[in-house]
């Protein structure tokens, strides 16, 4: 697909161009769900980024859940507990010492 000037023009500086091939069914069937939400052609890029983050988060819990799969479940609980708390101490705004 290639792009008009104006397109180009709208394209971020950081993006990086892909070349992916998907079945003739898969085409249709995004497209076919893209246009019948009133996307655009250029919406297509953002859907496929969007569902790429998805699944890379979606494998990276996966991941995560397997490796805590032989630990119980209030043991796991802790240590999320703990997490939480330690980042949210990490962000909160520090009093000044002016006075």
């Amino acid at each position: 697909m290639q792009l008009s000037a104006e397109e180009e023009a709208t394209v971020p500086d950081d993006t990086t161009r892909w070349t992916v091939s998907v079945s003739k069914e898969t085409d249709i069937a995004v497209r076919s769900f893209l246009a019948q939400r009133g996307m655009k052609k250029g919406d297509l890029s953002k859907f496929i980024e969007d569902a790429v983050k998805w699944r890379v988060l979606d494998q990276t819990v996966a991941e995560a859940r397997g490796k805590f799969a032989d630990l119980p479940s209030d043991e796991v609980e802790a240590m999320v507990d703990e997490a939480v708390t330690s980042v949210r101490q990490a962000r909160k705004p520090r009093a000044s010492k002016a006075g």
